[in-house]
């Protein structure tokens, strides 16, 4: 079945829909400590430490006898791969014995119980097996490492600890060993020493030479993994599954708090300011949001992008969004099992806009859950054997169910702070409803122009953006007269003047309410064209499937159809189409990269009333597609300003 495996990692899937990566993927071993390779796919952590352990016996073997074949299944890939799976060996070894709670003999001796229990038959607990001989799918292999789990490794450690105790008899009796002063100190048998001692002497104690088990979690966790504890004690055993994580659900409340605050000081904001943590922190010396270090210099650090602590749907928000939820799962998950445990279920939610430090399960570590341990434990030593620890499991159960888990309510989803930028918002919808309620028109080339002119700056450009979109947002919900100037609506209506920018307001006040639409499509672009000169790329969020490259060709008869006219308003509305359509996750499904821009951008013109210029119809290259879409924009705006330039 190890090679069976192995033959699944290599094989390629062969059902739809199956993506997975097949191959060796874990990397370096020293990965393995970091917090993001500690999932063990829902398994506890000695069966799971045991089971890559025997895989990697098996690479290794591989290595030796093929090693061309097993360098083809480890991803990304190394020279030398005996070394590597070396590594990874030493790796789970270590792993093995926290998860034990045993020491290096006694774990090598766990290893060879266990490679010899795989010579004994063994009953499967489900028939028909859901996996193939070669474990093709993502299904099959996790379904072989269940069955390993269950029917094989399981069954081993509830008899571990006895098999220990006859190996280390058997190890004691042994005469080449037996007569060895520090095994007999190994075993609990100092008295040899210590008569060597000074009576005197602080060290002559013989508890001094005893070795006990060290308590921990993983360790207490394998004990009731070996007592039954998923059927007898089934609050203990999901608790400890998830104790690593469960300890910082603690932090939730203050986690809704920092993502209020931040969704409150960036909502509605076209641009962020800040681009790093760091950057954002050095604003807030003034103590307007005050940050806990823990939360910027651990996992993230300074130089992380700031949108990643920004809770969002989508991007790098999704960070903040997901930790939220997925601690809301676990301190739910936590709380269904008491209910079902205790057969009471309270029908207590509270929302996350609602929570308080009272609502979660909330416990530290080495204050709270280490000592609840520990005073449930006893020790028992015997001469010439080996200390014994005895854990009250079903007491230590029912201390963490009331002292953490009882009472606590369940969490609901709906409600987590999200962030909704500007940008964000469906701008297509809203022009069509302002065009509904408020006759549009065209901006005059001539006040074009001037607004360019005014607004050079960066900021400038996002500061007027942003009180237009501001504008077109109650426009289209009231509606307002055509002919009313901007600037009059900004300060009799909106009254909002008082925080604008002096030139912003000159800038604006050339126009009136009938030209809101077509200041949006101005500004939205000549903000794209100012980051482009920034070297800032202004469509992140437009797909892949779009940013394909143009073809010298292509660029000859781009320059070339820009030297001959005037294409200023075609320019707008490809960016339109842009930031309106295309920037759609689902955009794909309607507008095919492989369609022809120009026959494209037409239509969407015609679609709106709009003249097509008679150069663009006669002399805008066909050949051109929609998956070159962005970076005919961008040639486009570059060949413009160089022609306005000379």
């Amino acid at each position: 079945m190890l090679v069976a495996v192995l033959g699944g990692w290599v094989h390629r899937a062969l059902i739809e829909g199956d993506r997975t990566k097949s191959g060796h993927i874990l990397g370096d071993a020293h990965r393995r400590d970091h917090p993001d390779m500690q999932d063990t796919k829902n398994m506890s952590p000695a069966p799971f430490a045991l089971l890559r352990l025997l895989t990697h016996m098996s690479l290794l073997l591989g290595a030796q006898n093929n090693p061309q074949s097993v360098m083809q299944i480890i991803k990304p890939a190394v020279l030398h791969p005996g070394p590597f799976l070396m590594a990874h060996l030493l790796k789970d070894m270590e792993q093995l014995s926290k998860a034990l709670g045993k020491g290096v003999d006694d774990t090598v001796n766990t290893i060879h119980l266990t490679i010899h229990s795989l010579l004994e038959p063994h009953q499967t607990s489900q028939w028909p097996v859901l996996y193939d001989q070669n474990l093709s799918t993502k299904d099959a292999r996790n379904a072989w490492e269940n069955a390993m789990n269950t029917d094989v490794i399981t069954h081993q450690l509830k008899v571990l600890e006895h098999q220990l105790k006859e190996v280390n008899a058997f190890i004691r009796e042994d005469e080449r060993v037996s007569s060895n002063p520090v095994m007999k100190l190994t075993f609990g048998e100092p008295g040899l020493f210590l008569r060597s001692l000074p009576r005197n002497s602080l060290i002559h104690n013989s508890s001094i030479w005893s070795c006990r088990k060290k308590v921990s979690m993983l360790s207490l966790t394998h004990i009731v993994e070996q007592n039954n504890g998923r059927d007898t004690l089934p609050v203990l055993w999901r608790f400890l599954q998830r104790e690593a994580e469960l300890r910082l659900v603690r932090f939730l409340p203050d986690i809704m708090v920092l993502q209020r605050d931040l969704v409150k000081k960036f909502q509605n904001v076209t641009d962020l300011t800040y681009s790093t943590i760091g950057e954002f922190l050095h604003s807030q010396k003034a103590g307007e949001i005050k940050l806990p270090a823990e939360y910027t210099q651990e996992d993230l650090g300074l130089d992380a992008d700031l949108q990643v602590l920004l809770p969002q749907r989508r991007g790098l928000g999704l960070c903040s969004t997901a930790l939220v939820s997925y601690l809301i799962t676990l301190h739910n998950d936590l709380v269904y099992t008491v209910e079902k445990h205790t057969g009471e279920e309270s029908g207590y939610t509270v929302s996350p806009a609602d929570l308080t430090e009272l609502h979660v399960i909330r416990y530290e570590y080495e204050r709270d859950l280490l000592p609840l341990v520990l005073s449930n434990c006893q020790y028992s030593m015997e001469r010439g054997q080996e200390t014994l620890l005895e854990y009250e499991l079903p007491k230590i159960q029912q201390q963490i169910l009331t002292r953490f888990l009882q009472g606590k309510p369940h969490i609901t989803i709906n409600g987590i702070p999200t962030l909704v930028n500007r940008q964000d918002r469906n701008y297509e919808i809203i022009l069509k409803d302002v065009k509904a309620k408020v006759q549009q028109e065209p901006l005059q080339p001539l006040t074009q122009h001037d607004l360019v002119k005014e607004l050079q700056s960066y900021s400038d450009v996002c500061e007027a953006l942003s009180t237009v979109q501001l504008a077109l947002g109650f426009l289209a919900m009231t509606g307002g007269e055509p002919h009313m100037q901007l600037s009059t609506y900004l300060k009799e209506v909106l009254q909002m003047t008082d925080h604008m920018g002096p030139h912003i307001y000159k800038a604006l006040s050339r126009c009136s309410l009938k030209h809101c639409g077509a200041l949006w499509q101005l500004l939205s672009s000549l903000k794209s064209e100012t980051m482009l000169r920034l070297k800032r790329d202004p469509f992140v969020g437009i797909g892949e499937e779009y940013k394909r490259p143009l073809k010298e060709e292509q660029k000859r008869l781009l320059t070339s159809f820009f030297t001959k006219s005037s294409a200023d308003a075609f320019l707008l509305e490809m960016h339109e189409f842009l930031l309106l359509v295309l920037k759609n996750p689902k955009a794909t499904d309607t507008f095919r990269p492989d369609w022809g821009l120009k026959d494209t951008i037409v239509s969407y013109m015609e679609r709106k009333d709009l003249d097509i210029p008679p150069d663009v119809d006669e002399f805008f290259p066909e050949e051109i597609l929609l998956s070159q879409y962005t970076n005919t924009w961008k040639f486009s705006v570059h060949v413009r300003q160089e022609r306005n330039q000379t």
